[in-house]
């Protein structure tokens, strides 16, 4: 960051963040869910919806990146490896959430040594697994060159590239080339793989045949598609206002080329949310009903009128439309920034309100306990681990920012 204030300003959220965060980890490790303020109805709470939020971060940055590296799209080039970075941090950031959310986090191990092959969630872990070491290896190919070249640096980022280079010393021309192939590779391998992996999180909520308004075939599709906008989102926000190249001809006509992006994906979003929420309520049918009335009228109805539908649909369209803010590189990275933040509320509205539905009436009268309702509202310890686990991301992200070769790239460079 050339601003030394706001880069004062960033760390010092972020430490903050993170000190927020060891209580909530305090906290969990101690008590357990004890401290949870999901029930009996609602199981699944702030803790699965940002975890699907950030897995579709990282697909969609992921996907993003693919367009050059396995379509050869070089009009994104100078985003691409910090697409791949991006999608690196936002992956660690949804398995910490999940990993949380477990009863027995020791535990999360078996799924290796006593699989279930019939199992979704067995099978969403081992591409996770899979994503992961493709990332892994996609990024040091992509990178290993420089980290040759930066290993000549002093100070941190030169000792910190020289580990990272293993031992690799041949800068030759011909050595790039086997390197660009291979990036290619994994590339086109990870499109299929990203697609199964976050896809298989929608089918994760499609196959529970308990509750009708995740049980349908839309929904892989669903996740797919907003994973691209989110992500595309992401990327648009962070090159909009962080590129080291900001202010330049290259750096505004590359923004305008994402906002073109993102516009056309926030469409195709619109389009499936259409299609979900009408073919329910034309269809009448009560269970498909309860929970979207839950979403737009409930106590939690600002989530979907201002989150969703607002941030993450109007002001997109109005940014990324309108002529003047359009082209402006400020005003198409607000729009990406309004997008992420949204998709907040799109992943809760996903989670809990079929949750909140109880299968047979009457069940919560029935049964006089306190977890026993329909309301969920999430704990503070909840708020500060998933705080906590954001500001790790940040602190991260700028740390790789600064210590390894992730810039967007520049021709003025």
């Amino acid at each position: 960051m050339k601003n030394k204030g706001l880069s004062y300003a960033y760390w010092a959220v972020t430490l903050l963040m993170l000190a927020v965060g060891a209580v909530g980890w305090y906290w969990r490790v101690t008590a357990g869910h004890q401290m949870a303020n999901y029930g009996e109805l609602i199981v699944w709470g702030l803790w699965v919806a940002m975890y699907i939020y950030f897995i579709g971060l990282s697909a969609g940055a992921f996907l993003i990146s693919a367009l050059v590296y396995a379509f050869g799209v070089e009009r994104f080039r100078p985003i691409a490896r910090l697409a791949l970075f991006t999608a690196l941090i936002a992956l660690l950031m949804a398995l910490l959430h999940i990993w949380f959310d477990l009863g027995h986090m020791s535990r999360f191990y078996e799924v290796y040594t006593r699989p279930h092959f019939y199992s979704m969630m067995a099978w969403m872990v081992w591409l996770y697994t899979s994503y992961f070491v493709l990332l892994l290896f996609e990024f040091w190919y992509e990178t290993r060159q420089d980290f040759i070249r930066w290993g000549k640096k002093p100070g941190l980022a030169g000792w910190l590239s020289r580990i990272l280079a293993f031992g690799s010393k041949d800068l030759s021309p011909e050595s790039r080339k086997r390197d660009i192939k291979v990036v290619k590779v994994l590339g086109s391998i990870g499109v299929p793989l990203a697609i199964m992996f976050h896809g298989g999180v929608g089918a994760l909520f499609g196959v529970i045949s308990a509750r009708p308004a995740w049980h349908s075939g839309l929904y892989p599709l669903l996740f797919l598609v907003s994973a691209l906008v989110s992500g595309g989102g992401l990327l648009t926000a962070i090159y909009a206002f962080i590129a080291p190249n900001r202010g330049t001809p290259e750096h505004s006509s590359l923004v305008s080329d994402l906002g073109k992006l993102v516009l056309g994906l926030v469409l195709l979003d619109i389009l499936f949310t259409f299609a979900e929420y009408s073919i329910a309520l034309y269809g009448s049918i009560p269970g498909d009903v309860a929970p979207l009335l839950q979403v737009m009228t409930g106590p939690f109805w600002y989530v979907f009128w201002i989150g969703q539908v607002g941030l993450g649909m109007v002001v997109p369209l109005l940014l990324l439309t309108i002529k003047s803010t359009k082209t402006n590189a400020f005003w198409v990275g607000v729009a990406g920034l309004s997008i992420v933040i949204a998709f907040v509320g799109v992943r809760l509205n996903i989670v809990i309100p079929p949750l909140s539905v109880p299968e047979l009436k009457g069940l919560v009268e029935a049964v006089p306990s306190p977890r026993m309702t329909t309301l969920y509202v999430p704990s503070t310890m909840e708020w500060f681990l998933s705080i906590g686990i954001v500001g790790l991301g940040m602190a991260l992200y700028a740390l790789g920012y600064s210590l390894l070769p992730v810039k967007p790239e520049s021709k003025e460079a």
